[in-house]
């Protein structure tokens, strides 16, 4: 009787330890908090990643390594499963984050030498090399044939081997419409000399300009192959006075004439060595997964995901708005909000997980400020087999709801979506604002480049604290954010128990179109992204004095024709603004409550 007695405790036990092991699988240890979403766990997570002792989130710091390991921590408390690189959650890359000058760098004229950042400085784009040899002037080193114009400054020249010294800018400077501005950039100028067989390109400067070129780092370039260097406008001026010219001289004549002008100046050899060193740090994004417990399916995933980072304390080069400001960019809403929502939804899905004939993938992504570089390294180095993604769905800047509108984007990239969302608009009592294109300002467009379809789910910044300093958490509407996450998890647990994975279809370009707006004038605004509406919404106006606050635009007007000529989008909107000079007035018709207001712009 005794054995009878021992051997049962025996079987209870394991039956206890066996359900306790199993509870631990499905909502892992610790205190867990509800699975449900909830507007005290969004603002407490939001809170955490705004917090000032992030200082911005800004990748490769320890605060950025703060942000990852509360992530990590966060995922492993709800039982969330390791998805990154050697069975951890973590995927680490290395993005150059910025350039510097070395130690060896110098320049002689002849044999006096020259002082670095005061009489000389190299170029973002320049190669680190050495170069001594005579100098070749080529006028503003542009070789160009349009209908009316040709003008070549290498005729005659050969430059194999030497220094190439060009003016910067073009003899019609102050005309953005000219022959000669797709031909002025520096580094199209250096990619000439390097053609023709020069070995390194020194830059001197109009006399409408007084100072060097400021040394940063401009992401996107390649090293030169050849030093890139520019001098200062008294060391120009010296050497140019040794064959009896000047600045002023060749400028006036070349503006005048529309004409060449070249020189050979032999009595001066310029030595020069230039290092550039690259500075790269250590980003990560965080991965984790929910497996579904249906063997059919589980292999195919829902990837989920959002960016972490954010832009550190501004500066210069960093997207910040106020540039010129040392300040912590909190980024309460762009894009704690989207990741404390992902955070949300890996809870309530583990937890739920027996709903799910699909697996999740959850991502949170780093380095998205500077240039999708998470999201771009994760589809190049998948962590899972990147055929078996059947959707991306992405949250950036969820924080602002108003009016109950949402914005999703990529709807065009499945003939899946709309059917669906429409289906959830009507449960969830929230207006939805569709835009067809796959590609869009975030993460989800490194998906949808690799023919994934995506949707992107967004709601702007409504305050006007988009990166800037003031984006900080009490100025996330909770409220909204939860009824968001609500859709996303019911539209998750749909696909997932579709039959049929969602097709891709192709919606619209999978790269963004590169245009340049001409940067004498600026409206003062910040276009808003998505919708349908033809003409051009204005999100934000970031800036209180300038043209478009002075004529009386506000947020949420919509910009229809500039100067009498239509605006339907933002690429025509860029084009009419490039046209405009500083001191014009022009005539700006904006859409204002069903009305047509009339409005003049000065800038």
């Amino acid at each position: 009787m005794t054995e009878n007695k021992s051997l049962l405790s025996t079987i209870l036990i394991i039956i206890v330890v066996g359900l306790c092991f199993y509870w631990f699988r499905q909502v892992g240890p610790g205190d867990v908090g509800s699975p449900d979403i909830s507007k005290t766990d969004i603002l407490e997570h939001i809170k955490f990643l705004s917090d000032d002792k992030r200082a911005g989130r800004y990748p490769g710091t320890r605060q950025s390594r703060d942000v990852i390991a509360y992530l990590i921590n966060q995922l492993k408390t709800y039982g969330v499963q390791p998805a990154g690189e050697s069975g951890s959650f973590k995927q680490t890359f290395s993005i150059l984050d910025s350039v510097k000058i070395g130690k060896n760098n110098s320049l002689k004229l002849n044999d006096r030498p020259l002082r670095l950042e005061e009489d000389y400085i190299p170029l973002w784009f320049s190669g680190n090399a050495s170069l001594s040899s005579q100098i070749i002037f080529a006028g503003y080193g542009i070789n160009m044939i349009t209908d009316s114009l040709v003008w070549n400054d290498y005729k005659g020249l050969d430059v194999d081997g030497k220094w190439v010294m060009v003016m910067r800018h073009s003899p019609e400077r102050e005309n953005p419409h000219s022959p000669f501005a797709p031909h002025s950039d520096l580094h199209k100028k250096m990619i000439e000399a390097r053609d023709r067989g020069a070995a390194g390109i020194i830059f001197i400067s109009q006399v409408e300009d007084s100072t060097l070129i400021p040394f940063k780092y401009i992401p996107g370039y390649s090293k030169a192959g050849i030093p890139a260097i520019h001098i200062s406008n008294d060391i120009a001026d010296g050497i140019l006075k040794t064959v009896g010219s000047s600045r002023s001289i060749i400028q006036n004549k070349m503006g005048r004439n529309l004409k060449p002008e070249t020189l050979r100046i032999p009595e001066i050899i310029i030595s020069a060595n230039v290092e550039l060193k690259d500075i790269y740090s250590r980003a990560a994004n965080v991965v984790g997964k929910v497996i579904s417990r249906n063997h059919k399916y589980r292999d195919e995933f829902i990837a989920i995901g959002a960016h972490f980072d954010h832009l550190g304390y501004g500066g210069p080069g960093s997207g910040s708005l106020k540039p010129d400001t040392s300040a912590i960019h909190n980024g309460a809403n762009d894009n704690a909000s989207g990741t404390a929502g992902l955070l949300e939804l890996a809870h309530k899905l583990q937890s739920n997980r027996q709903l799910l004939k699909r697996s999740i993938l959850l991502i949170a992504f780093d380095a998205e400020e500077k240039g999708l570089l998470g999201s771009k390294y994760f589809v190049q180095n998948p962590t899972i087999e990147k055929s078996n993604i059947v959707t991306m769905i992405n949250m950036d800047m969820i924080g602002k709801m108003q009016d109950s509108t949402l914005t999703i984007g990529g709807v065009g990239t499945s003939p899946m979506f709309e059917p669906m969302l429409d289906s959830l608009s009507k449960d969830s009592g929230l207006k939805f604002e569709f835009n067809q294109a796959g590609y869009g300002p975030s993460d989800h467009a490194s998906f949808y480049s690799e023919n994934i379809p995506v949707l992107f789910f967004f709601t702007g910044d409504f305050e006007s604290y988009y990166h800037l300093p003031e984006d900080d958490w009490q100025t996330i509407n909770t409220q909204g954010e939860k009824q968001i996450l609500d859709v996303i998890y019911d539209l998750t647990i749909k696909i997932s128990r579709e039959n049929s994975k969602p097709i891709f279809t192709l919606s619209g370009p999978k790269k963004q179109k590169v245009q340049k707006i001409n940067q004498k004038v600026k409206l003062g605004i910040i276009p808003h992204y998505g919708g349908t509406v033809q003409g051009l919404k204005v999100d934000k106006i970031y800036d209180p004095n300038g043209p478009a606050a002075k004529a009386g635009i506000k947020p949420g007007d919509i910009i229809k024709s500039i100067n009498k000529k239509p605006v339907n989008d933002i690429y025509e909107y860029m084009k009419r603004i490039e046209s405009i000079k500083k001191g014009e007035s022009i005539n700006v018709d904006i859409k204002r409550d069903e009305k047509i207001i009339m409005l003049t712009v000065r800038f």
